[in-house]
């Protein structure tokens, strides 16, 4: 998830920026629509601004919010009625196969259509995360939470360290090129420097399927080929899942075979970690001196070691069961929200956003200059397995990713069985 199960918070929310937002039109008649959100920084972010929504259309929106783990089986009870108590349905990319695939979501290119949406400024990536699916448009990007490496600029910089890596491997005291540097490096750090080199999130599920995924397209390895193919179990495949489990035994911190996302932000924000394979959004709170005062200034974001890293996200829908005229209202707080202007006001409040321009803004910039490199690992993102079994492999691939991790299974079983596992799967969502 992305902003799954951490409570850290982003800070006040001013509203100063969306005073030039947009301008008011014709109310139309009274309208509530409903929206199940996961109850993350970016829903607070878009729920402040919702006033202005209300304010432009006459649309009323309410959100109801939920943490992570409770959100499918809700959505999944209101999408199979005759009917949806939410008309504004918040999809994240592991249900981007199965919610269309069910015939729940409703197409969305007629509304893009009609309204001119410009779809030309979002990621192609993002659209094909959480957006088209076999050729239809279901879904409109909503933020990503592409992963990348946090790391701490201080021990780099630290000469005491240089020294002694380069005693002890020959090489400068750098930033990795590589999976297999990145992993001597945390070793080295953790042996050295009186850290963790890395902050891992090793819980079996989507906290390691996730992680792992990062040292899977870093090492050239890939879930599927274009013909959508099974090609984990490859030496590729193999040299990931082995540095991983080295990371896990060797660099990562005591306990990370049952870490989360929450343990390692507490781990990298009191400064007893080097590094962090992570959310790239995580860094502004990472470098606040309020929430993490032992290493705001000292913590920088750069692609995964390699040239790829994991990328999620999450999409706005539309129920395929809901009436024209909420379906409509629907569409124009989406076009709304991911519209130039409020997409730029939700950047300068800390969203991640999913268009190429956002990340190009002056004053988004002028604020968060680390946009940059956060441009940079969305763009170079890869993606998880995307079919009606998303979800379900989550468990199959963190279930083997443990096995390995804690010596009970061989990396090269373990990656079979993950393998295997995800054959399985795609040819029953066939």
């Amino acid at each position: 998830m992305r902003f799954r199960h951490l409570t850290a918070w982003l800070g006040g929310i001013s509203l100063a920026a969306l005073m030039t937002a947009g301008t008011t039109v014709a109310h139309a008649d009274q309208i509530t629509l409903h929206a199940l959100m996961e109850d993350v920084p970016e829903t607070q972010i878009i729920e402040a601004m919702l006033p202005q929504f209300e304010k432009d259309t006459g649309i009323k929106v309410e959100f109801q919010k939920l943490v992570y783990s409770e959100m499918h089986d809700k959505l999944v009870t209101q999408l199979t009625g005759s009917s949806s108590y939410y008309n504004v349905l918040e999809v994240d990319f592991l249900w981007a196969g199965e919610f269309p695939e069910a015939g729940w979501l409703a197409d969305l290119k007629p509304f893009v259509d009609k309204s001119g949406f410009d779809l030309k400024p979002f990621f192609p990536s993002m659209l094909d995360l959480v957006g088209n699916h076999k050729g239809t448009l279901y879904m409109i990007p909503m933020y990503n939470y592409s992963m990348g490496l946090i790391y701490r600029t201080d021990l780099l910089a630290d000469a005491k360290l240089a020294a002694a890596y380069k005693t002890a491997t020959g090489k400068d005291l750098a930033l990795p090129a590589s999976l297999a540097d990145y992993v001597a490096l945390s070793k080295f750090m953790k042996a050295t420097a009186g850290v963790a080199g890395a902050a891992m999130q090793g819980q079996r599920g989507d906290p390691n399927s996730m992680e792992f995924s990062n040292y899977l397209f870093s090492a050239g390895g890939a879930y599927l080929d274009k013909d959508r193919k099974v090609v984990l179990n490859s030496p590729e495949g193999l040299k990931a899942l082995e540095l991983y489990v080295d990371n896990i035994k060797n660099g990562a911190q005591q306990g990370a075979l049952s870490a989360t996302l929450d343990d390692t932000y507490r781990l990298m924000c009191d400064g007893k970690a080097f590094s962090m394979v992570t959310y790239w959004w995580m860094l502004p709170q990472l470098d606040s001196k309020e929430k993490c005062p032992n290493v705001a200034g000292k913590v920088a974001l750069a692609v995964m070691p390699g040239g790829h890293g994991e990328s999620g996200g999450w999409g706005w829908a539309i129920p395929k069961n809901e009436s024209p005229e909420l379906q409509e209202a629907a569409w124009k707080f989406i076009s709304w929200v991911q519209g130039e202007k409020i997409s730029i006001a939700r950047a300068l409040e800390g969203h991640a956003p999913v268009r190429s321009d956002t990340y190009e803004n002056k004053d988004v910039l002028a604020k968060f200059p680390f946009y940059k490199q956060a441009l940079d690992v969305v763009a170079s993102g890869d993606a998880f397995p995307i079919f009606a079994y998303s979800a379900q492999y989550e468990d199959v691939l963190g279930r083997q990713l443990s096995l390995a991790g804690s010596g009970d299974s061989k990396p090269a079983d373990a990656l079979k069985e993950a393998a295997d596992g995800l054959d399985g799967l795609m040819k029953k969502a066939q």
